[in-house]
């Protein structure tokens, strides 16, 4: 099965072994024929250069490759100064981002959320970039209100961003449903549903804990009762996200962005389940 907007990120490694690892596992992901690699942003521009050198040497094996951008904590000169490096080297897709401080950070920057990043974008180049941007069809865990999220979304799309991707879930009806109301305020972008593999209970539990995402309560409670028996729990994730990754393209999805966690195993089973069905 091919998907025109299938893709995968990966994060920036710390070290010259996580470097060497990720070189493996991108050119193993690579013959999935993914339509970009994308390449997260540490928090408050903490990885810039390790997001760039990572999306740099991506470019150079021949993939595109999309670098994210946060701007919380930014100024326009350092936010401009990044647009241009990636102008320079040819990079002409970005995930725009209003990104987290990073702890005992004082000062919020010149920006405040992500349309004021898309717009500043979309001012200094014009179309240069393609520009994705977050969505939360679970609400973003620090919103106000279901409705303010949506708004802050709808803003970020009017500013001139592309296309979107969302944080990942476990309740397509989520994703439906986050679809239906945002098409009412006139926004119609592509949605590309962001997909976590599942492969280790209590780190799924931390990053769901931490980003908002709903682990349904069966799904909870199978995985809990597989203890320290990580087969079955791989095994079982594998179902679990295959089944919803084939309804999600069946009802309309314009296609799947995976978060790999800079591993191949996981990305490419769920993704040769899917191809097989």
């Amino acid at each position: 099965m091919e998907t025109a907007n299938f893709s995968i990120e990966f994060f920036p490694p710390k070290t010259a072994e996580g470097a060497d690892k990720l070189r493996v596992v991108r050119d193993k992901l690579a013959l999935l024929k993914p339509k970009y690699f994308s390449v997260t942003f540490g928090a408050g521009g903490s990885t810039q250069q390790g997001t760039l050198d990572t999306v740099l040497e991506i470019k150079q094996a021949g993939h595109v490759a999309a670098p994210h951008l946060s701007c919380v904590g930014g100024t326009r000169e350092s936010i401009r100064a990044i647009l241009q490096q990636f102008k320079d080297n040819g990079i002409d897709r970005v995930v725009a981002l209003r990104g987290d401080l990073p702890s005992g950070y004082g000062g919020a920057g010149e920006f405040r959320y992500a349309n004021e990043l898309v717009e500043f974008i979309r001012a200094e180049t014009g179309d240069w970039f393609h520009i994705e941007v977050a969505a939360y069809p679970e609400v973003h865990p620090q919103a106000r209100s279901p409705q303010d999220d949506l708004q802050a979304f709808a803003r970020k799309v009017k500013a001139g961003a592309n296309a979107a991707i969302t944080q990942y879930f476990y309740n397509a009806d989520a994703y439906f449903a986050f679809m239906d109301e945002t098409r009412k305020l006139g926004v119609e972008v592509p949605v590309v549903a962001g997909i976590m593999p599942i492969t280790n209970y209590t780190q799924l539990m931390r990053f769901s804990d931490m980003c908002g995402a709903e682990i349904p309560r069966w799904v909870r409670l199978k995985l809990a009762s597989y203890g320290d028996d990580s087969a079955s729990i791989k095994a079982f994730g594998l179902d679990v996200v295959s089944d919803m990754c084939e309804r999600l393209l069946k009802g309309g999805a314009p296609g799947l962005h995976f978060y790999s966690m800079n591993q191949a195993a996981a990305t490419t089973a769920l993704w040769e389940r899917i191809a097989s069905r």
